[in-house]
């Protein structure tokens, strides 16, 4: 199994509710291991958007980067994402920032994520996730947090995920599956 860091971001709609149903999406395809705090940050870019919220999630996968990628694309499809701009608004947005100590360098997705050490909303939850997460060269990615120190992130709590769905995740990624949800309680993201 290959340890995994997965970015999420969504500055759409209901933020937090498609971060969550990205995680939940996701706990179907490989084993959650740790998820950091929300962060709140800035849009990148030159299009005027609103803040995103933003978070990293590790897990534990067989799959290889490249159908890590296919079902991040289809998850982020499934919340409605829409690419016209670079840069632009997006419901959820789903990253593969790391996949082991592998370097992955194919057209369409390159890991570590380029971007991953100039950007304080991706490096500040993935070290609260994974702190001794290094690069594949074995640089640990703790020594880039002072260049991106200026960049304003501000952590604003959790993600909201209810304590069954979270049961529900962990044995289904353990093989067995337990249905429903004992409260009654309606709310996919957790009650």
């Amino acid at each position: 199994m290959t340890r995994i860091a997965v970015g999420f971001g969504s500055n759409l709609g209901d933020r937090r509710a498609h971060l969550n149903a990205g995680l939940a999406a996701l706990a179907g395809h490989a084993r959650l291991i740790a998820r950091s705090s929300l962060f709140e940050s800035a849009p990148v870019g030159p299009v005027e958007q609103g803040p995103f919220l933003n978070a990293v999630a590790v897990f534990e996968t067989d799959r290889e980067p490249a159908a890590i990628l296919s079902d991040l694309l289809a998850i982020e499809l499934g919340r409605g994402r829409v690419r016209e701009v670079r840069w632009g608004p997006r419901t959820l947005d789903l990253d593969l920032l790391l996949y082991g100590d592998r370097a992955v360098s194919d057209p369409g997705l390159t890991v570590p994520h380029a971007e991953l050490t100039n950007r304080r909303f991706a490096l500040e939850p993935l070290l609260e996730a994974w702190p001794d997460a290094r690069l594949p060269d074995g640089t640990p990615l703790s020594a880039y947090l002072g260049a991106v120190a200026d960049q304003e992130v501000d952590r604003i709590g959790s993600w909201y995920v209810g304590w069954w769905n979270l049961l529900r995740w962990r044995l289904r990624a353990a093989g067995r599956w337990l249905p429903g949800n004992p409260s009654g309680c309606g709310n996919p993201s957790g009650c």
